[in-house]
This record gives C-alpha cells, structure tokens and sequence, in this order.
C-alpha cells in the first residue's frame, strides 16, 4: 500500500506514514510522517508538515506549523518544540526550521499546496545578535560564518540551530586548531554549541597544544569528507 507502519511492543502495528515521505539527508533516511506526529502530539500544534528543502549547506528539514491558538509567543514555542523534539527523536531528525504559519496554504481543491509553503527565515535560528567581545571569539565566529556560509555569528547564536551537523563541525575544528594552535576537541563542538560558550571552555584549558598526529589524521578525514 506504501503505508510505513512499526510493530510496538505490545503486538499493535503503529502507523508510521507513507514511504514516498521517505528522504535521505546527509545519508540518514528519515521519515517526514514520523517528524509530523511527533510534532502533533505536542499541545499547541494543530497542524503540522515537515519538508526536505534546499539550504545553502545542502538538503535540510523545514517543519510548517499552525498553532492551536493564536497570538503565541512563537519564539518561546519553537523552543518548547525543539526540546519537545529531541526528547523523542534523534538530532538528525529534528529540523533546522520551524515556520509558524496561521494557516496552511490550500490548492483551489482543498488539499495542501506544498509549493505555496513560504522558504524559512533563517533570521529566525538566530538570537539578538550579540557581538564577539575577545579574539577568541571573534576567531571562532569568523570560522562558523564561512563553515555555516552566514553573513554573521552572534556569541549566543546555536551551531547546530544554524544548520550545523558533526560533517560541518569537524570541519570547525579542523579551521579552528589551524588557526588557534591548540588542541580544539571535537566533543566540545556538540558540548558547548555556542561561540561563547566554546570560547570560555577553551579558555579554560588553557594552551593545550595541537596534537600533530590527531590533526593529520583529523585533516586527512576532512579531505576524504569534502571529497566523497
């Protein structure tokens, strides 16, 4: 039928969604229906569609939604959202957008136009900028604007919100140990996700120097990855 059903537990078969919603994303297949109803379950969503959509970085998720209620706080509810999110799903599952709309746009026939769907502000991953106030983290900021290919980095802004991913942070930390000379670990990248926050961890190493053999090894993936 091309239903994508799961069996639980218990023996009951769980509808899933279509597997022509199916997509594959930095070589994750992920089902858009399972995002949707993750997103259904919570409270104040009463409608919602996920997307796979061209970003300036490669394919990445856009989940449209309307709000039970109207006038919300639509920055409070995208973070309730994401947290919602992570606490059910894997990172590559929860998207890089969330586009709140009052309504879904609609085809003359009633169903969904999903071309009508508006492209996300990526403003909106952003918080108030804030700008670097040491070396450091001007240093890093510079690195994740050319990796994430924005125009600025706040301090407060999140890696991962900006359409970072482990391929982009690896290669963060490759620029970054170049260019500090000091032993940058990649755990940090998913740790402390924000320039601040990594800036001050940093620091607070002090100046580890660079492991010479983990940074071959480290360039040498990165080469592989760039070139796959």
């Amino acid at each position: 039928t091309g239903d994508l059903a799961r069996r639980r537990k218990d023996g009951v078969l769980e509808y899933v969604g279509r597997v022509d919603h199916q997509v594959k994303i930095r070589g994750y297949r992920i089902e858009l229906g399972e995002i949707e109803n993750r997103l259904l379950e919570h409270s104040a969503i009463r409608e919602s569609v996920v997307l796979d959509i061209d970003g300036p970085l490669g394919k990445v998720l856009a989940a449209y939604l309307v709000p039970s209620a109207a006038a919300q706080d639509h920055d409070a509810l995208r973070n309730a959202l994401k947290s919602h999110l992570k606490a059910g799903l894997p990172d590559y599952m929860v998207p890089a957008h969330l586009v709140i709309l009052d309504a879904m746009p609609l085809t003359p026939n009633g169903k969904l136009d999903r071309r009508a769907l508006p492209a996300p502000d990526i403003s909106q991953a952003q918080q108030d900028y804030l700008a670097p106030q040491t070396e450091m983290e001007h240093q890093l900021a510079t690195i994740w604007a050319d990796v994430l290919k924005v125009e600025r980095v706040g301090i407060t802004d999140n890696f991962f919100e900006l359409g970072g991913h482990s391929l982009l942070a690896t290669q963060v930390v490759t620029r970054a140990q170049k260019l500090l000379q000091r032993n940058v670990p990649l755990r940090a990248m998913f740790e402390f996700n924000t320039v601040q926050a990594l800036a001050e961890h940093l620091e607070s190493l002090g100046g580890a120097q660079v492991d010479e053999q983990k940074f071959d090894r480290l360039a040498d993936l990165m080469a592989e990855l760039e070139g796959f």
